[in-house]
This record gives structure tokens, C-alpha cells and sequence, in this order.
């Protein structure tokens, strides 16, 4: 076990020695000094893993000693210790980017709880998240097994996350392996449960189902439209619920979080599909029949999202919300910006729509860029990605200044993404669509084994460009690969994030419901 080196500066250095004594005995090497100048002495000329500073000490105080130290050795954790409970010094010694604090008199146990949770936090960590991930196991591992519904395939994507983000910040590799391998089981029992399940959730009335795509903005966002504060719906394309983990605790500071929720995406799990049925308010086959003149099929060049304004002004109207609204699709910097500086002129809508791209980039930057691949190798390094380019976004300076007014905020996402692995072959004409995790076409060749395959669309409520049109969806980590320059194809897709088919990933997203914390 490595023996750490405290460094401890008190002017009555002489009386500590039964706490010094008590660290030796416990593997610390305790270096006593009786002065600040001491202090910064043996800082500048020794290595020290901790310093203890008595803030009330003759000639320099513990106060000037901590800055001096900090000037030339800002990481190295220092405590601060006093007699006095006096609330500005410490504010100052916080200020000043303390470890910790302590009043005395001390007692050894107080002390040592100190040392170890600095210097022997992160060991620990590490031991106790890997005992109780060993412990957990097995409870996930017995889940799939029962008769589990779609709030319990929730609850235990939720807890895969947890533990995923759990052991991200250990270094044990060896879990991380173990965990990778419960969560590919999980998503192949996920994939038989919703073949099991999907087509029963959109035909039959009786049966218990989800909150889906279509069901959104009527179910979560239209009941608060009255309620005397404007509502911001905020949409960030392509945002898991692992992502969403990771700007909680940023978001935290600004909002009261009052609900944590999850919906499940329609299918195919893409803009087109998903993120049009949330404006439309329906389902696929219903957006093909009835809005005819904004709706885009696979058949035309025309992007899929143009129109996304128009069916929720429809949905608007359709539900009798004679509500003054605004919509906003951000996909540059620059609009990020112009949408900070109207901020002020939304908070009179009763409803404010904001659609933020950015995530949705970078997966499709990550796949077509090499230096993108290299800074987000993985789940890990994908998130800190998305949350560094959060807290340096215009969205959250919106976020900022929508939580100094008093209004509602949702934030959600209209489908997940999900690292594809594993190759398919599938052969189908030129005319079927080119997106990785879902193929539309005729005359489509695959392996039936690992495809979710619907050769009547209208039982998915899909739309047909013509009668032999079917649809096929990869599960899993699986995507599809034409045999043509397979080699080729498969080693520039593999481990690229993509949409359009099954998995927890794709499919379980989050939906949030905040009030602004700072309202004035």
C-alpha cells in the first residue's frame, strides 16, 4: 500500500504529536513544522501529498500561508484547521480552493476521515462501486428473465446507465468488460420485447403501453400551457439518457428538476419518423396521409425536418390551442447566439419551441471525420464531448436566462444513438434508403435472424411507396452493410454512432420537466 506525506504547520506543532503519532501508525508520514514560513520552506523543497494549516498562527497567518502555497503548488490538497468558527474565514479558505475544513478541538477518527478522503477517495471508490456493481449484477442479470413490462425496461436502462457512469469513473478495466457484456444482453432481451410488444402498443386500445413519440407534446407539454408561465420545449436531436446524466448536475444549479421521466421513440428511430410525429401528433402513416404537402417520404430528395413548424402550428390547431407560440430551429452558432438575445421577447409566448442540433452533428462528424473518432473513441469520451460543448454553448446561456424568469422547461430529445459493432449483410435496390440501422425497400435480402422485419408496414403504421414495400430494423449493435466493398464499408461504420433501429440506446430518452431556481 503507498504511504502518502502530510505536511502539518501549527505553531503548537509540540502538542499534536499523539495525532501524529496516530497517522504514523496508520501508514502516513507526518512531517510537524511551527510556522507558516516553515511551511512554504518545505513546500518549495519536498513533496507532499497533503498540507494541514492552523489558520491562527504567529506572524503568517494560516490564511497567507494557504495563498503563497497555492501560487506555486495550485493541486497540491490543503486543510485548513482553526479554532475559530468565524464565517469569513471560511468563505476565504473556500474561496482559496481548500480540501477541507476542520475545527478544532480534533479527535484522531476526524483527522483521519479527512486524509483518506482526500488522498484515498478515489481507491475507494473504485473498491466499493466494484462490490456493489457484483452485487447488482446479478439482480439485472435475473430481470430479463421475469415478465417485465415497459416501465421496468425503463427503470433497468436507468440503472445500466447508473452503472455505467459508476464505473466510468473507476480504472477498472476488467468491470468495465463485464459491464459491456451485461449491457449487450440486456439490449438482445430488449429487442425480442419489443418485436414482442411494438405492434400491440400501436393497434390495440387495451393493452398498457408507453408514452410514444406521437403521444408527447399532447400528454407532457399541452396540460401546462395554461398555468400562467411560459412553457419552453426544448428538443436537442439525438440526446441519451446517459447524456442527459451528465448535464444534469450543470443544469441542476439553474432548475429545480421536478420530474425525471422517459419515453419511448417510434419507429424507425430518426428525425423523419420520430422527431415529425412529436410535431405532428401522429403517427407516421397518418403524417403521410394527411399533411400531404409537407410531408417528405424516403422516395424524395427534399431533407425530412423542413417542416416541422407547419405540423406542430397543425397539432396546434388541431388540439383548439389558440396560444401565442414561437418555434426556433438552432443549427449554428450564429442562431445559437440571436436565440440568447431573444430570450426576453419569448417570455411572452405561451409556448416556446426550440430544436437544438448540435449532438446530432457531432455522431454524424464523428463517423465522417478522423480527428472527431479519435477524440470520442467511446461512450466515455462521447459524453464528456457533449457535455464540454454544453457548458461552452449559447444553449445554455438560453438556459441561464430563462432560469431568472419564472417559467417551465422541458427538455427532451426525439431519438438515442447507439455504438454499432456489428455488421449485416442485407442486398436491396438501388431506390432503398441509405441510413445504417433501418432499410426501406422492395425485394430486400437479410438474415432473419437479426432484424426486426415488417413486410406490412401498415401494421407499424408506416407508410408503403408501394405494395411490396417492407421495412427491416437492426437490433442490437448490428448495422446494415451492402456486399459490395463490404471490407470497406464495414471498417468505416463500425464503432460510429447511429439511429433508426432497436436498442435501449434509440429508443428509452429522457423527458425532464424543470422551474427556474433564480426566478426574481
Amino acid at each position: 500500500m503507498q504511504r502518502y506525506s502530510i505536511l502539518w504547520a501549527d505553531d503548537e506543532i509540540d502538542l499534536l504529536k499523539p495525532h501524529i503519532l496516530f497517522l504514523n501508525n496508520k501508514g502516513y508520514d507526518v512531517t510537524g513544522v511551527n510556522s507558516g514560513a516553515d511551511a512554504i520552506d518545505h513546500c518549495e523543497n519536498s513533496q507532499y501529498d497533503i498540507v494541514f494549516l492552523d489558520e491562527n498562527m504567529p506572524g503568517m497567518s494560516g490564511l497567507e500561508t494557504l495563498n503563497h502555497i497555492k501560487s506555486t503548488k495550485p493541486n497540491i490538497p490543503v486543510v485548513m484547521i482553526t479554532k475559530s468558527e468565524e464565517e469569513y474565514i471560511m468563505e476565504e479558505a473556500i474561496g482559496s480552493k481548500i480540501a477541507d475544513y476542520l475545527i478544532k478541538p480534533l479527535n484522531p477518527n476526524q483527522i483521519l476521515l479527512s486524509v483518506k478522503k482526500i488522498l484515498d477517495n478515489k481507491r475507494l471508490v473504485n473498491e466499493r462501486t466494484t462490490i456493489s456493481y457484483q452485487q447488482d449484477f446479478r439482480n439485472l442479470s435475473m430481470a430479463y428473465n421475469d415478465h417485465i413490462d415497459h416501465n421496468d425496461w425503463i427503470d433497468i436502462y436507468k440503472k445500466l446507465v447508473f452503472w455505467e457512469l459508476e464505473i466510468d469513473a473507476t480504472d477498472n478495466r476488467s468491470m468495465s468488460e463485464v459491464f459491456d457484456m451485461q449491457k449487450s444482453e440486456a439490449n438482445a432481451n430488449f429487442a425480442r420485447y419489443i418485436v414482442n410488444n411494438y405492434q400491440s402498443w400501436l393497434n390495440d386500445a387495451d393493452v398498457d403501453k408507453p408514452l410514444l413519440s406521437h403521444q408527447l407534446m399532447k400528454k407532457k407539454v399541452f396540460p401546462e400551457v395554461d398555468n400562467k408561465k411560459p412553457i419552453f420545449f426544448i428538443l436537442i436531436d439525438n440526446l441519451r439518457y446517459d447524456q442527459w446524466k451528465v448535464l444534469e448536475p450543470i443544469i441542476n444549479e439553474y432548475f429545480n428538476i421536478l420530474e425525471e421521466d422517459a419515453y419511448y421513440s417510434i419507429l424507425p428511430t430518426t428525425t423523419a419518423y420520430s422527431r415529425n410525429a412529436i410535431f405532428a401528433g401522429m403517427l407516421p402513416d397518418d403524417m403521410s396521409k394527411y399533411h400531404q404537402d409537407i410531408w417528405i417520404g424516403e422516395d424524395d430528395d427534399e431533407g425530412k425536418n423542413n417542416y416541422e413548424d407547419q405540423f406542430l402550428k397543425r397539432q396546434l390547431q388541431k388540439n383548439r390551442l389558440d396560444i401565442k407560440y414561437s418555434y426556433n430551429k438552432i443549427k449554428n452558432l450564429s442562431q445559437g447566439r440571436q436565440l440568447i438575445d431573444s430570450v426576453n421577447n419569448l417570455m411572452n409566448n405561451d409556448l416556446n419551441v426550440i430544436v437544438y442540433n448540435f449532438v446530432d452533428m457531432l455522431s454524424h462528424a464523428r463517423t465522417e471525420m478522423e480527428m472527431i473518432r479519435e477524440l470520442a473513441p467511446d461512450e466515455a469520451a462521447y459524453r464528456s464531448i457533449t457535455k464540454s460543448w454544453f457548458m461552452h454553448s449559447p444553449l445554455f446561456e438560453v438556459l441561464k436566462r430563462i432560469s431568472d424568469k419564472d417559467a417551465k422547461v422541458f427538455i427532451t430529445t426525439d431519438h438515442g444513438t447507439i455504438r454499432v459493432k456489428k455488421p449485416n449483410k442485407i442486398i436491396g435496390d438501388r431506390n432503398t434508403n441509405t441510413n445504417l440501422r433501418y432499410k426501406q425497400g422492395k425485394n430486400l435480402s437479410y438474415d432473419d435472424d437479426r432484424v426486426f422485419a415488417v413486410r406490412k408496414p401498415e401494421t407499424l403504421h408506416l407508410p408503403k411507396i408501394n405494395v411490396s414495400t417492407a421495412y427491416v430494423f437492426a437490433m442490437e449493435d448490428y448495422f446494415f452493410a451492402y456486399p459490395n466493398n463490404y471490407n470497406y464499408y464495414v471498417n468505416y461504420y463500425k464503432d460510429t454512432f447511429q439511429h433508426g433501429g432497436i436498442s435501449l440506446e434509440e429508443m428509452i430518452i429522457p423527458i425532464i420537466s424543470l422551474t427556474s431556481k433564480n426566478a426574481g
